[in-house]
């Protein structure tokens, strides 16, 4: 039996039925419940990150570094701010920043990998 409501709005009447009433009311609930969630996982977690960027310490973590082909200075990125470096892994992984070794790292990372990563750089302070 599926029961409908009439609801009259200043713009006129529309007919919404109990199930679809009920599965909104569960949707908001659930989006209630598990939007917390999402945003604490949106801030990175540098213990967390030290463990994710032990990769990136192959290049980034060396003094002095310089890639022999192609040639260029591998930046140390320790102290870095953590948004610049949420957004450079971002661009990167988008393709939309420039560097195939790091487009094919940053590919394989997800959003939180990201914001741990950067957490941790960000805590290393610069050396």
């Amino acid at each position: 039996m599926n029961v409908t409501l009439k609801t009259v709005a200043r713009s006129g009447a529309s007919n919404i039925s109990l199930p679809s009433k009920l599965g909104l009311a569960l949707l908001g609930l659930m989006a209630c419940l598990v939007l917390p969630a999402s945003v604490a996982l949106a801030e990175g977690d540098a213990g967390a990150g030290g463990d994710k960027a032990y990769t990136c310490l192959g290049c980034h973590g060396v003094k002095h570094y310089v890639n022999t082909y192609p040639t260029y200075h591998v930046p140390r990125i320790a102290g870095q701010h953590e948004a610049y470096l949420v957004a450079a892994l971002q661009a990167y992984r988008s393709k939309t920043r420039s560097h195939p070794t790091m487009q094919a790292n940053a590919a394989l990372l997800s959003d939180q990998d990201i914001q741990d990563i950067a957490a941790w750089f960000a805590a290393q302070g610069a050396e």
